[in-house]
């Protein structure tokens, strides 16, 4: 892949005093027992920022940095001052140094190396030189293109816990692996319970990973099932949950487990397939009861299982492998960010890069005080600094790039506010301000598009404009006819046509996906909180919304105008609206006739001129959210916003449930409709009406005789000139071809 280099040029640069506080040696002591509990405060007008405490320790090492925003300097002296930790009203002062903010370097990072920490001797309040004490510092001017701007703490934030939670971050999903469990077959099944005479009970094998994941197979009445059931679970990588296979034997509300077996993921059991080859399989001996240092002792040294080919015992025949062919799908097809299978061997090289600039934002709603960004491209999370200036108006200004793998994906950016920093506990969740979504494949190449995104916001009142957020997006192509055959290859890895996964078990495994990812990111430090994972992955896109519903018929409404403009077109000529026009689309009817080996190419011109067209008229930025298309009703988003099962009161549920009968009704209506066209055409040759089909049957070979003795030419030129005919030669009756389909039988008559 061709190197670019990154430049931090799609942002405005913002200054900062970066004051780096790396360690200190020789500190006198200031308590007749000679500890010392050394800390740094770094003072700069009223902004101030803190160190660690370190207990009893002259030569401490603290290795801080502290941002401090050009923008909102009030003094022109910077004042580090080292301190003792003494007790709650007052601590000792052990020394300080004073800088002169005009004297600061300036750096501008990428272009020029670090600046170098030195030594500075302590001074008294007095400005007197100490006899003991030295600090190392780094004092320097820079933008927040700085490598120390990630980890530097700003001056706005006002203690250690909003220091640590308002950096920026970056955070990056667990690799998500399909699991395919086969389970076979089972032999020599001895339930603990049973006595004799009694009857054998159905047993069933029940398949779990986590707390979460869990399969049954049916019930089979043997002392040896057979099942032959696959399943597929979702695991990720560092494998933490094993596979638990259990065998029940079922009796009704109080199931026996007959015996299990525990399997580590990671374990030479669970192969990877990245090549979608056979597996072989294998037996596994159950037991009663099995922990996971057992199953794992037993996977890596066999013993148990020796010792259970001893004796008589229960076993079970599975097959297991990590079908790394596929891509695991954590998020909506339809605006994924990432298409990759799972193996690393059969991904494919990069096609280019993309820059986003998260610059600022505009009008955010009131009561936003601790505004951020998230911005997810495939497997990389970019997590802003969190602005604490409670502002409707802020900015950020920072820069983010990510590798392309495929054109047909989709960047999501959302806005939040963060509610943990003014709590003192983990109950507030962070609101939702807006989120944008860009097409990487509606973009022009080294093209940058700075523009301003309406933010909405959906709740159980109505959708809410809460603001506008500006983004700077660019995509630079890296390998040209990489690119150019992506859209000639499937959209998603073979296996995923090879060896199909079901619509509702699609559904399923990116439920859990989501969860996983939602857990991993949650126990990053800081996390990345879980309802921010929810909403970046639209964990409720799979439920029943009347709204989308909606909003989804619309979409099909205006796909199909085309072809009723279409069609009005038509009929206009067929009217002689335009007699001028009728005209030449006569004499176009007789050349595509006298002429037909030029119909195609005719077509092919058209469809390249209107294309040619519309480029003009092409879109000049990304599109955003489409108001009017989601169709945001406030009686309908209130259903969208319930539970899952619901929990609002009988009534509201009455009421929704007739609204849904009613449009149901007409879709009904609709949907019969068109199956009454459908059997009328097939009531042609059924006999069903022996009449028509008589007629039919005779017209159809009266005009196979016609059109065997007629030259084509002639029949196209009738039939154009028939259909273009003057209004005078019309009638305002249907024809008779279509009276004749009306009258054949449909089944709707057979219905109950």
């Amino acid at each position: 892949m061709t190197k670019i280099a990154w430049t931090y040029d799609m942002v405005e640069p913002m200054w900062y005093l970066y004051v780096s506080v790396v360690k200190a040696r020789d500190l006198p002591t200031m308590d007749i027992t000679g500890a010392l509990d050394p800390y740094v405060e770094v003072k700069l007008g009223n902004f101030k920022g803190v160190t660690r405490h370190l207990v009893k320790n002259p030569n401490p090492v603290w290795r801080q940095t502290f941002a401090f925003s050009r923008d909102h300097l009030q003094s022109n002296q910077l004042e580090v001052v080292v301190k003792a930790h003494k007790d709650v009203l007052c601590d000792d002062l052990v020394g300080r140094v004073l800088f002169d903010i005009s004297d600061v370097p300036s750096r501008l990072p990428r272009d020029s190396p670090p600046v170098a920490p030195q030594w500075y001797c302590l001074s008294d309040a007095h400005g007197n030189k100490l006899r003991h004490g030295e600090i190392m510092l780094a004092v320097w001017d820079g933008t927040q293109s700085d490598e120390s701007f990630p980890e530097a703490c700003h001056s706005d934030a006002h203690s250690l816990r909003s220091q640590t939670s308002t950096r920026p971050r970056v955070y990056y999903s667990p690799k998500l692996i399909y699991l395919k469990v086969s389970v076979i077959e089972a032999q020599d099944l001895q339930p603990k319970k049973k006595k004799e005479g009694q009857p054998l009970a159905p047993t069933f094998a029940k398949i779990q990973m986590g707390s979460q994941q869990v399969r049954r197979t049916r019930p089979q009445v043997s002392s040896n099932p057979k099942w032959n059931e696959e399943f597929m679970l979702v695991a990720s990588e560092p494998f933490e949950d094993p596979l638990v296979v259990t065998v029940v034997e079922e009796r009704g509300r109080d199931d026996d487990p007959v015996g299990r077996v525990i399997i580590p993921v990671a374990s030479p059991y669970v192969p990877r397939n990245d090549l979608a080859k056979p597996v072989p399989s294998k037996w596994f001996y159950l037991a009663h009861e099995m922990t996971l240092d057992k199953a794992a002792a037993d996977v890596t040294t066999g013993v148990n299982s020796k010792e259970s080919s001893k004796t008589f015992a229960s076993k079970i025949h599975l097959r297991m492998s990590l079908e790394t062919a596929y891509h695991m799908l954590d998020e909506p097809t339809h605006y994924s960010s990432d298409l990759q299978p799972a193996a690393n061997k059969l991904r494919k090289s990069a096609i280019g890069i993309l820059e986003v600039g998260i610059l600022s934002a505009r009008n955010l709603a009131a009561g936003v005080k601790n505004p951020y960004c998230v911005a997810k491209y495939g497997a990389k999370w970019v997590h802003t600094r969190t602005l604490l200036n409670d502002t409707a108006a802020p900015q950020w200004n920072e820069q983010c790039i990510w590798e392309v793998f495929d054109l047909s994906t989709v960047i999501t950016v959302a806005v939040l506010d963060n509610l943990h920093i003014s709590s003192h506990g983990d109950a507030n969740k962070d609101q939702r301000i807006g989120k944008v979504r860009v097409r990487l494949a509606t973009l022009e190449l080294d093209r940058t598009y700075t523009h301003y995104h309406p933010l909405m916001v959906l709740s159980p009142s109505g959708q809410k404009k809460t603001g506008e957020l500006q983004l700077a997006v660019r995509f630079t192509c890296t390998a040209w006819a990489d690119m150019l055959a992506q859209y000639g290859r499937p959209l998603l890895p073979k296996m995923h046509y090879t060896n199909p996964i079901s619509v509702l078990q699609q559904d399923y495994l990116r439920f859990h996906a989501m969860q996983m990812v939602a857990t991993r990111l949650s126990r990053a430090e800081p996390p990345l909180r879980r309802e921010v994972v929810e909403y970046m992955l639209d964990v409720d896109s799979h439920m029943f919304s009347l709204r989308r519903s909606k909003a989804n018929f619309y979409r099909i409404t205006l796909l199909f105008s085309g072809a009723d403009a279409v069609g009005n077109w038509f009929d206009g000529i067929c009217q002689w609206k335009n007699p001028l026009t009728t005209i030449l689309v006569h004499l176009l009817v007789l050349i595509l006739v006298c002429y037909p080996e030029l119909i195609l190419p005719t077509v092919l011109l058209y469809l390249f001129m209107i294309g040619a067209w519309n480029y003009r008229r092409r879109e000049r930025k990304p599109q955003h959210m489409d108001t009017v298309l989601s169709n945001a009703q406030p009686d309908e988003l209130d259903e969208e916003f319930d539970t899952f099962p619901t929990s609002k009161p009988g009534d509201i549920v009455r009421m929704r449930y007739d609204r849904l009968r009613s449009i149901a009704g007409r879709v009904q209506t609709v949907v019969g409709d068109l199956a009454t066209q459908g059997e009328r055409a097939q009531s042609l040759l059924s006999w069903r009406d022996p009449r028509a089909t008589a007629i039919f049957i005779t017209l159809s070979l009266f005009a196979a005789i016609v059109l065997y003795v007629t030259p084509f030419q002639v029949v196209a030129t009738f039939a154009g000139f028939y259909l273009l005919r003057h209004p005078r030669l019309r009638s305002k009756q249907p024809s008779m071809p279509f009276n004749f389909y009306k009258r054949l039988p449909a089944k709707g008559d057979t219905l109950l």
